[in-house]
Parts: structure tokens; C-alpha cells; sequence
């Protein structure tokens, strides 16, 4: 959640890990907390009074309620410290605008992202936080934690160099993490509530009843969120008085509903202002506002808000630039960007999810919710279309699609997709969360899938995808879909496995083939036993693996599945031939070469037969082996590849130096120099043989 910002936009933008920073604005007040906080970073720590060198980042807490302006001060704290941290600011936000902490996992995700760390997909928030201190160990950084629930949130992430500083805000102290002098918020002082008003509210009106002005930033208890809206309603109306608005809020009823139920009262100058500019909204204009509660991670643009409101664009385009401007909304990154992302602030978020739940009846808001999805699926299936090359029925179909929904070239469609990252994800969790919008929900999932790994490659999206797969399954695990079901965990599988956890990518692929075979699935159960035999593979359990390679290539061989069959081939007698049976061994590798040959496909006979000879050499039989790695290389040669001939040349060369025929070596080696030489000169890499028992 992020508060209200101390300055003449408005409202901090709310930045998230990969977020943009807050752009440039004029700070007011707090200078004597600011010249606090600077000291601190300079004072002695008891670690140091001690005589030790302390272990870990010194913390900075700025703590109070909601509207108090906490963020701001610490945005303008990191703006006067930037300097001495030539590693660079991180930002991370803690808190749902619902007021739910976001999982340890998922802010350690983002802030590795930020520091080009790779991240292993599923890593738990033990794993991922151990990942943070490590990449933060030989830095000097300057970590923003904003809005903390609590100390166990903060632990987790606190650098263990003393070279970095963590700045963090809170509502209250973080009891547990040591040495932390909270500086606490209040209201602004006189002076600076004025002046921020005025730069709200205009300078003629301020200056003409000074008085008034001051006795109306009393009133709003001089938090900058409440000076802020009452300034807006005042710009918004030329001909009103200062005065008046003081009387507007202290005219107010005490039961003002929803928004008045069991309210502290030192939220009540807040809350107040808000009605005031709540109550004059019209119409129209208060219900898209009441609607951006269900603004994913409380990130909304023009697209997002016509779609829940049911306006145009250029509508909602209007309106929001309207919020802005009475200090409800913040703009991410700086104002004059087009198409502008907006943040719904902290302190606003749960009243206006109390006034939709009011005002609105639930038909409404799923309706709204799921008009929102429906735009968001088409946007990402326009960010994906848009990589296809020009003429495929994507892009035909693209070229359909009105103005509003298509992205002229790949990377302002992939930008798009940068920015709006935390918003989409939050959406998918959302939607799958809600339960009652399932069928969205996945056609959410399955394009946002699509488009990060047509922008990211998988490879680098693959700790997002992660998360997807899982919110698949769940739907899918709800719904009874056992299709969805197996092929969710086989991909979660696969991301198992490349991240290393083997044994629980076998659980995975053990389930998967459970729900194959309830789905009566011949793709999925076969695929899900080879993956069974390949984590076996990983595992060295020989036995069980050709165990499970034999019944993925039975199925294969039952279904004429020429290519899979070659392939399984290839992979069994790869671990037959590590579990020393070479006899199996030699049937498998031929069976291999025969389906290759069959395809003809021949460098894959080429390397089938190389592995031929390879165990023909294990199995004592060296002049077999040198005949068919001849063959191998005349097939290599047949095949036009180059690289793969003088790899088999080489091997070929090892071969007769085993037979005790170094001339004969020396020969093959040489022609395979002379094989490689042009591509040394292009400066392209060797070629490595690649058994045909790796997985595809």
C-alpha cells in the first residue's frame, strides 16, 4: 500500500519491484524528520558500540497510518541518499491494497529480477530470500520496503552487508528485526500543510484568507492525503470559499455508513475528505471510481477502466486524469506517458471496496470484473499476435481487432507487457481466486502464458510460468478437469526439473500420468511416463528408467508414432547401456538408426550410430565399433554437416588410438581440423555431440 505523497502531484506512485520510479515533484515539510532519518544512517548501531562490525544493512523505519505521507518521505529519503549507493535503488511494495502481505516469494522474485539473478522457478521464500542476501552480499544498495505488515516480512530480505541500507515503512514498529528507531508520522507543521494546499488549491484563495486556510488544514489534521482531496474540491470549484469547505467537513454526519463504521478517530480527517469529494462526484463518474477497487494489485489504466465501466477509452482516459488531479489516483512513471498506468493509493483502496460492496450489487461487480478480464485476455492475445510474421492468420486476425486493442510493432507491445507485468499476474491470481469466472480465468492464464513466452522466451519468463501452471491447476483440480490437470503438472514438472528438484518433479509427473489416464489421454500418459523414466534417468536409477522408457515406447509403438518411437529408442538405450546391459543396449541404438533412417532424417542415424559404437566398445568388441563409426561418418558426410563429421572423425580417431593405430589417428584428426577450420574463422562454436537419449 502506498500512501499519499507529500508533494504537488498528489499521490506517490506506487512502486512495486520492477515498477517505475516515482517521477520528480516538489517535496514539502518534514525537514526535521528527514535530517533525523539522515543522521541515523550515520549513527553508531550497537553491533559498533561493541567493537563488532555490524552483520547486516542498517534499517530506517518510517512509521505511520495510511495518508500520513510515509511513502513520500521515503521516496524523497532514497532521492538524498541515491548517490552514495552506486548499486542502485530496489523497491518492493509489501502489502495487497487489500491490506493482505504479499508472500515473502514473490517480492524476493521481483527484487532478483531487478538484479539480473537468475530465479529458479518455484523456489520457496527461504530459497528466494537466501538468493537476495547472497546477490546484495557484494553490493551497495539501497532497498525500499514499503508498507511492511510486520517484521517477519522484512527479516527475510535484510542484506547481510553492512554496505547497504534498508529504508522501510510500516504502520507501526517491526518488533524482532534489532536496532530499528522508528520516526514516526504526524500531520504536517502549519506552515507546510498551507503551502501544500495551496499548491492544490491555488494561491489566490490561500493567500487572500490565510486564516481560513490554516484552520482548514487543522481540520484535516494536516495529513497530506485529506489536503490533497480537499484541495482538489476546491481547484474544482472556483467560487467556493476556503471557509467553506472547513464548514462542508465539520458538517458532516458522523454516521456516514460504510465508511464511518468502527473508524478510528484518527483516520476521521481523512475519511471525511474523502466523502466530500466522494459525495460530489456525479453519478457515472463515482461508480468507475467505487469499480477501480477491483483493479488488479490496485494498478489501473484507460483500457482497464473503460472495460469495468463499460465507457470508451478516451472516457475513462478523462476521468482518471480527473481522479489525478483531486489527489485519489497517482500516475506510475511520469505523467506525460502515454498509454499511463495509475495506482489506486493504500489508504484509498478498502474504502472504495466497502462503498462498491454497498452501492453496487454482486451481479454488477463480477460483471464489471469479468468485462475487465475479457479485455485483458484480448490485449494479451494482440501482444502475442504481434511477433508473428507478417501474413500468418494471427496477424490477419490482429489486423481485425478495433484501434484500442492492437499494438503497432513487437516492442511497444512487449513494453507494454513490461509495465503492466505485477497488474496481469495479480489479475490471473485474482481470477482464479474468485472462483465463479473459471472459464475466463483460464483463457487468462493460457494467453498470458502465450505472450511471455513470446516476449521473454520461457526460459527467462519461467518463474511466471511457474505461478501460471499452478493457478491452472488449481482451477483445473476445482473444475474436475483431468486433461488441464495432467498437462499443468507436467509443465510444473519440467520446471522442477530444470531448476533441479528432481524428486519432486517425479511426484509431479506421477500425478500427471494419474490424471492422463483418468482423462483417457494417450498424449499425456505417455508423455508422463517418459518424463517418470527421464527423473529416474536424472535420479541414476537405471532400472527403473528403462523401466519407464519401455512402457512410454510400447504406447508409442501401439500408436505409430514413428518419431517418438526413434526418439525412445535413443533414450533407452542410453540408460541401458549406463545400467552395463550392452547387449539391450545394442538392440535399442539400432532400433534407433532404423527409425532415423526411416525418417530420413540422417545426422540423427549418424549420432544413433555413433552410440552404437560406443557401447560396441564397451561391450569389448573395439573393431565392430571402428566399422561403424566409419559408417557414421559417411553418413555424417552424406548429410552435409560438417560439424557433425569431424566430431565423429574425432571420436573415429580416439578409437584406432585404443587399437593401437596412432597413424591412423593422427589422419582422422587432421581431416576433422581441416572440417572445423571454417568454422573457427566465423568464430562459431564447436559442435558437441548430443546423446539422442537427451531430453528434446
Amino acid at each position: 500500500m502506498t500512501d499519499q505523497a507529500v508533494d504537488v502531484g498528489g499521490a506517490a506512485a506506487q512502486c512495486g519491484p520492477a515498477g517505475p520510479e516515482p517521477s520528480g515533484r516538489q517535496f514539502f515539510g518534514r525537514r526535521r524528520e528527514l535530517k533525523e532519518l539522515r543522521e541515523d544512517v550515520e549513527r553508531a548501531g550497537l553491533d559498533t558500540l561493541s567493537g563488532r562490525k555490524s552483520p547486516r544493512a542498517r534499517v530506517l523505519l518510517i512509521a505511520g497510518r495510511p495518508g500520513s505521507g510515509r511513502t513520500a518521505l521515503a521516496e524523497e529519503l532514497v532521492r538524498l541518499l541515491a548517490d552514495d549507493y552506486p548499486d542502485g535503488v530496489l523497491r518492493a511494495r509489501l502489502t495487497e491494497p487489500g491490506g493482505a502481505p504479499v508472500p515473502t516469494e514473490r517480492v524476493a522474485r521481483d527484487l532478483l529480477d531487478l538484479l539480473d539473478v537468475p530465479v529458479p522457478p518455484g523456489g520457496d521464500g527461504d530459497e528466494l530470500g537466501g538468493l537476495v542476501r547472497e546477490a546484495l552480499a557484494a553490493r551497495r544498495a539501497l532497498l525500499l520496503l514499503d508498507d511492511a505488515a510486520d517484521a517477519e516480512q522484512v527479516d527475510p530480505l535484510l542484506p547481510e552487508n553492512a554496505d547497504c541500507l534498508v529504508v522501510a515503512t510500516a504502520r507501526g514498529p517491526l518488533t524482532g528485526i534489532p536496532d530499528v528507531r522508528p520516526c514516526v508520522l504526524g500531520g504536517l507543521d502549519p506552515k507546510s500543510a498551507v503551502a501544500f494546499l495551496e499548491e492544490f488549491a491555488g494561491s489566490v484563495r490561500i493567500t487572500v484568507d490565510p486564516l481560513a486556510a490554516a484552520n482548514l488544514a487543522e481540520e484535516c489534521g494536516a495529513q497530506p492525503a485529506a489536503l490533497a482531496l480537499v484541495g482538489g474540491w476546491l481547484r474544482d470549484r472556483p467560487q467556493s470559499a476556503v471557509a467553506d469547505v472547513t464548514k462542508r467537513l465539520r458538517a458532516l454526519p458522523e454516521d456516514g455508513g460504510v465508511l464511518t463504521a468502527r473508524l478510528p478517530a484518527a483516520d476521521r480527517p481523512l475519511v471525511h475528505a474523502f466523502r466530500l469529494v466522494y459525495e460530489g462526484l456525479p453519478g457515472p463518474t463515482a461508480r468507475l471510481l467505487r469499480l477501480l477497487s477491483l483493479a488488479p494489485a490496485g494498478l489501473a489504466d484507460a483500457q482497464t477502466a473503460s472495460a469495468l465501466a463499460g465507457c470508451s477509452v478516451s472516457a475513462a482516459q478523462n476521468t482518471l486524469d480527473d481522479f489525478v488531479a483531486y489527489g485519489l489516483l497517482a500516475v506510475a512513471g511520469e505523467p506525460h506517458e502515454r498509454p499511463a498506468q495509475y495506482v489506486v493509493p493504500g489508504w484509498l483502496a478498502p474504502l472504495l471496496g466497502r462503498l462498491a460492496e454497498a452501492a453496487d450489487r454482486p451481479a454488477e461487480l463480477q460483471l464489471a470484473r469479468a468485462r475487465m478480464l475479457e479485455r485483458t485476455v484480448r490485449l494479451l492475445q494482440s501482444c502475442r499476435a504481434v511477433t508473428e510474421p507478417d501474413g500468418s492468420p494471427a496477424r490477419k486476425k490482429l489486423a481485425g481487432l478495433p484501434r484500442a486493442l492492437r499494438f503497432p510493432t513487437a516492442p511497444l507491445a512487449a513494453e507494454w507487457l513490461r509495465t503492466r507485468r505485477s497488474a496481469l499476474l495479480a489479475a490471473a491470481r485474482l481470477a482464479v481466486e474468485d472462483g465463479e469466472l473459471d472459464t475466463l480465468a483460464r483463457r487468462l492464464v493460457a494467453a498470458l502464458v502465450r505472450a511471455l513466452a513470446a516476449h521473454r522466451g520461457t526460459a527467462a519468463a519461467a518463474p511466471d510460468l511457474y505461478g501460471l501452471h499452478q493457478l491452472v491447476l488449481d482451477v483445473a483440480e476445482r473444475r474436475e478437469l483431468p486433461r488441464e490437470q495432467a498437462a499443468a503438472l507436467l509443465n510444473l514438472g519440467d520446471l522442477d526439473a530444470e531448476a533441479g528438484r528432481t524428486r519432486d518433479a517425479l511426484v509431479r509427473y506421477r500425478a500427471a500420468l494419474d490424471a492422463g489416464r483418468a482423462a483417457g489421454d494417450p498424449y499425456a500418459t505417455g508423455r508422463a511416463m517418459e518424463s517418470v523414466g527421464g527423473a529416474h534417468q536424472e535420479l541414476g536409477d537405471w532400472t527403473r528408467a528403462a523401466d519407464w522408457y519401455g512402457r512410454a515406447l510400447a504406447q508409442r509403438l501401439a500408436r505409430g508414432e514413428r518419431a517418438d518411437e526413434t526418439r525412445l529408442h535413443g533414450r533407452l538405450g542410453a540408460v541401458l547401456t549406463y545400467a552395463g546391459r550392452y547387449g539391450e543396449a545394442l538392440r535399442s541404438w539400432r532400433a534407433a538408426v532404423a527409425g532415423f533412417r526411416r525418417l530420413g532424417d540422417l545426422p540423427g542415424q549418424a549420432r544413433a550410430l555413433s552410440e552404437v559404437a560406443r557401447v560396441q566398445e564397451y561391450a569389448g568388441r573395439p573393431e565392430e565399433s571402428l566399422r561403424t563409426c566409419r559408417e557414421a561418418v559417411e553418413w555424417a558426410r552424406q548429410a552435409g554437416d560438417l560439424r557433425l563429421q569431424a566430431a565423429l572423425q574425432l571420436r573415429l580417431a580416439d578409437t584406432l588410438d585404443r587399437l593401437g593405430d596412432p597413424a591412423g589417428a593422427r589422419q582422422h584428426r587432421g581431416a576433422a581440423e581441416r572440417l572445423l577450420e571454417p568454422a573457427r574463422e566465423g568464430a562459431a562454436p564447436a559442435y558437441e555431440i548430443r546423446s539422442a537419449s537427451a531430453k528434446d
